[in-house]
């Protein structure tokens, strides 16, 4: 069915979003006044949708909520399940504002894999985005981190619509977390330079807050006052910094560490005085004590410190992130420096280096080598859309255009060749074709916390090839890798889609079979083994194998404690009695060997 007048001028509102927020605003109740005029709920679905993103973006998140459920409940009775799930992920997203991390979790992550499949580009990124955002406000920087990138991935320049700026000024925000302040602060220029073909001045003043934090973070705090002013003087409202105050906190760090205490003062005063999240409470109380500091009131300072000490201990969703816990630590180590308590601020500082090696932890784990080269391919796929745009623009430029594009092209290629072949290295057995015992190690953990999570059964089957060392001593190693290779195209034949073989070394192989017991995993292997009875194999010199079999112990998350480690030694124990008891068997927990 063709998209109604009303639906056609949503959706254009919706690609204003980000480029222009107050334009879009105005399309979706001029979409929304035609949808109720003519009785048609896929346009009113959609006008809803807009202007509830809008309210998420300069209003309180409660409001947000009430305009996205109208949302939710239109698409739901037109049966627009893209529709649908973008409105509850602006549901979640109010959620997480509020706080509610977990629950906004538990919403978006069940409207994963259809939404992956359903939405496109910037619909797509504003779903993954959703949850690499609560992932970051759990401090799962390594999800985090994954979800953002992918997000970038689909929502470039060139079909972002503007959404890729929002994601470099997230990027910032998590690496902050993470105290790579240098990068943070590329990804806010970024963001900045993107913004500069935009009019959304909300999106604008929370890259200029980043950017604040950045150099603040850097000390370099007097290079950030005129943001700091900016943002202050932005005017509030669908043009400028929103309905609600936005970071004040943060900029009152800022200008307090430049020595600006009465821009400090003003900013602390404009700040809501019993901020919602402890977070925001935490960064108040640092801002505050810092101006008590500054006003010579150290022992009122060390009072404010003191008072807001509780709030380091908050768990859950609501938990500080590790940058205001740094911060916290480094001020109070400066405050009892400053009076004479030596051995508190050394206690202080102490407890700052400790924070500081586990925001390393954390960014190791983030793997940001893999992160790069994406960053790379993406930059470089980015440089050929623009470079693509120019040459639509101007005639003159095309000859010279041309070359450019076809050297990026080549390195994009190089790029993506190179990324794929490290990842066939590091995953994939030349010989078999199957996953290698690498790939396993990092498949098995996930695939147990899933059948823990939905309780059922997963069963791993160890599988060792049958005199195998006597074919190879008899007929050569050639011969060898004709049964090693013939098996592995066997296995892949054989199993169902869902279950994972792997090369596990040697002449052993491992299978994973996920919701699958033991038993019914014993039924599959002994049907395998016959079928590998049933082959001939000619070898090069006119010898011919027959009769070949092979021995397999197989253990499940119900008789094997479910951890990797246990279950792939249960199943290789089961492996070794089927040997022990004359090969050419399969073996499950609680069998006797005969």
């Amino acid at each position: 069915m063709s998209p109604t007048a009303a639906q056609r001028l949503s959706q254009r509102a919706w690609r204003l979003l980000h480029v222009d927020a107050a334009q879009a605003l105005v399309l979706a109740d001029q979409a929304l006044a035609r949808a109720q005029a003519r009785g048609d709920g896929a346009g009113a679905a959609w006008a809803e949708l807009v202007r509830g993103f809008h309210q998420l973006y300069f209003a309180l998140p409660s409001q947000a909520a009430h305009q996205l459920s109208q949302a939710e409940a239109l698409f739901d009775a037109q049966g627009d399940r893209a529709g649908l799930i973008l409105a509850r992920t602006g549901c979640a997203r109010a959620l997480w504002r509020q706080g509610q991390v977990q629950a906004a979790l538990n919403l978006l992550l069940p409207l994963r894999d259809e939404g992956v499949r359903l939405l496109r580009h910037d619909q797509r990124g504003v779903l993954l985005n959703a949850i690499a955002g609560c992932y970051s406000a759990q401090g799962r920087s390594a999800e985090a981190f994954a979800y953002m990138y992918e997000a970038l991935r689909d929502a470039g320049p060139s079909r972002g619509h503007g959404f890729d700026a929002v994601l470099h000024c997230n990027l910032a925000h998590e690496l902050l977390q993470l105290g790579d302040h240098d990068e943070a602060l590329t990804q806010v220029e970024r963001g900045l330079a993107r913004c500069r073909e935009l009019e959304n001045g909300r999106l604008h003043s929370v890259l200029l807050v980043n950017r604040v934090i950045c150099l603040t973070e850097l000390g370099r705090a007097h290079e950030a006052l005129d943001n700091v002013r900016q943002v202050a003087a932005a005017p509030r409202g669908s043009t400028g910094r929103g309905l609600v105050a936005l970071h004040f906190e943060s900029l009152a760090l800022g200008a307090l560490r430049a020595g600006e205490a009465e821009l400090g003062r003003h900013l602390i005063a404009q700040a809501p005085p019993a901020p919602v999240l402890p977070e925001e409470r935490l960064e108040l109380a640092l801002a505050q004590a810092l101006l008590a500091q500054a006003d010579g009131h150290r022992d009122q300072a060390l009072a404010i410190m003191a008072a807001a000490t509780p709030l380091l201990a908050t768990q859950g969703d609501e938990a500080p992130g590790l940058r205001l816990l740094c911060g916290h630590a480094q001020l109070q180590s400066e405050l009892l420096e400053a009076t004479g308590d030596a051995a508190g601020a050394l206690r202080a500082l102490r407890h700052w280096q400790a924070l500081q090696a586990q925001r390393a932890r954390l960014a190791s784990g983030a793997r940001y080598q893999a992160a790069a080269l994406e960053t790379e391919l993406l930059n470089l796929q980015h440089q050929l859309e623009a470079n693509e745009a120019k040459r639509r623009a101007t005639e003159q430029a095309r000859a010279e255009l041309a070359i450019a594009n076809e050297a990026l092209q080549r390195k994009v290629t190089e790029v993506q060749a190179l990324q794929s072949k490290l990842v066939e290295q590091a995953t994939q057995d030349a010989l078999t074709g199957l996953a290698n015992r690498r790939h396993l190690n990092d498949s098995l953990p996930g695939l147990v916390a899933l059948a823990l999570r939905e309780a059922a059964p997963l069963a791993v089957v160890v599988i060792d090839m049958d005199r195998f060392k006597q074919v190879n001593d008899d007929h050569g190693h050639p011969a060898g890798d004709q049964l090693l290779t013939a098996f592995g195209k066997l296995l892949r034949q054989h199993l169902r889609r869902s279950d994972l073989p792997f090369r596990y070394g040697g002449e052993e192989f491992c299978v994973l079979m996920p919701h699958t017991a033991a038993i019914d995993a014993k039924h599959t292997i002994e049907a395998l083994l016959q079928s590998w009875r049933d082959q001939a194999f000619s070898l090069d010199g006119g010898a011919t194998l027959r009769d070949q079999s092979f021995s397999a112990g197989v253990a499940d998350t119900i008789n094997a404690p479910p951890t990797p480690v246990a279950l792939l030694r249960a199943a290789d124990q089961l492996l070794l009695l089927a040997k022990r008891a004359g090969r050419g068997r399969v073996l499950v927990p609680g069998a006797v060997a005969h």
